[in-house]
């Protein structure tokens, strides 16, 4: 759909805007340009998902240095990739992640589909990736909407439908201002806006290069919009979680591919569930650390009880794992949860023995 009028000036005002003051960030290019590695754009999009800018460079950096191309991510083990992603989140991203790699070597010859439909098709590729992908690595005329787009454009034209009721229309008014030309330079220009000056509290209203056609600056209101709808309260799980110790090693488990921090490196744990005693995973003399590690999921929020053992050389736990040197357990890529459970079992311990 071609702009026209308000939606017209919108466009252009922040073009010309982005020309300017345009972020630099290692996976985008210039303004004018599109991006030449479309790898990169994907990968930078997969890692944004619901993580900050800051978070996201060191690890992209990382990436791309040992896995400079779509190839030799495809070809990375799962469990390699899975421990590089750690302290990323939202793990499902990371198998994604490499099914994805791994369909466009196998079924595109390592060159990723040009249009949103044919990205679409791409394992793991949702509806915002493939029109980010199009517009910004492929110049293509996509409408993309994340949580900063929302933001601006329900601000934009004062939506005051509660979200996620309000995302059709935010939609259709996104579409509305999305130029024909230069729609990936237009994406994050809007990115940059929502994450820079049409922020969720006290916007700068003052420095927007849109604020005379924006319907909520009008209203005197503009963090009013979006409207939210009230927030459910997070349902609480118990789990158990265990620490086995032998000469200088700790057990470790692979978590399984489906379901939460799946295919990570952790610590064994119970299925978070209400169990009060959970059976351990070996016989020992088990020591209870005093606080549970605390951690908030998407959907639940988990109180972890820590058990902390020393084991004989004979002794093996249950199930499938290896004994992975202590002094080398930042290597093995744990997800945050089990990083924050080590740390207090190590605390408690050392706590112990300083008491003798």
């Amino acid at each position: 759909m071609r702009v026209e009028g308000r939606e017209t000036k919108i466009a252009s005002d922040l073009l010309a805007h982005y020309d300017v003051h345009a972020r630099q960030l290692p996976w985008r290019a210039p303004p004018g340009a599109n991006a030449a590695d479309p790898y990169r754009v994907w990968l930078s999009e997969v890692m944004l998902q619901q993580t900050t800018v800051a978070a996201v460079g060191p690890y992209f950096d990382k990436f791309t240095r040992r896995w400079p191309a779509v190839a030799d991510l495809a070809a990375a083990p799962d469990v390699d990739l899975m421990a590089a992603w750690a302290g990323l989140g939202y793990y499902a991203r990371a198998r994604n992640l490499l099914a994805c790699a791994r369909a466009v070597v196998r079924d595109h010859g390592g060159r990723f589909p040009d249009t949103e439909e044919g990205l679409r098709a791409l394992p793991g590729v949702g509806a915002y990736t493939a029109a980010a992908v199009a517009a910004i690595a492929f110049g293509r005329r996509a409408v993309v909407v994340d949580a900063n787009v929302e933001r601006v454009v329900a601000r934009l034209f004062a939506i005051d439908t509660p979200l996620p009721a309000a995302r059709p229309a935010i939609r259709a008014a996104a579409d509305r201002i999305t130029p024909d030309a230069r729609a990936g330079d237009f994406a994050q220009a809007m990115m940059d806006l929502g994450a820079t000056i049409c922020t969720p509290r006290s916007p700068a209203c003052a420095i927007c290069p849109l604020r005379q056609d924006c319907a909520a600056f009008a209203t005197a209101d503009p963090a009013a919009f979006p409207v939210k709808a009230a927030k459910k309260a997070k349902p609480h799980r118990l789990g158990h979680g265990w620490w086995i110790e032998r000469d200088g090693h700790v057990w470790l488990v692979r978590r399984p591919d489906k379901g939460l921090l799946g295919g990570m490196r952790a610590l064994p744990s119970s299925d978070w569930s209400a169990a009060p005693d959970p059976t351990p995973p070996v016989a020992a003399d088990w020591t209870r650390v005093a606080q549970p590690v605390g951690h908030v999921f998407t959907h639940f929020s988990l109180a972890l009880s820590m058990h902390h053992a020393h084991v004989e050389a004979h002794a093996t736990p249950h199930g499938e794992g290896e004994w992975w040197p202590v002094d080398s357990l930042g290597e093995a890529g744990l997800p945050t949860l089990f990083v924050r459970a080590a740390e207090a079992v190590r605390k408690d311990q050392d706590a112990r023995n300083a008491k003798g």
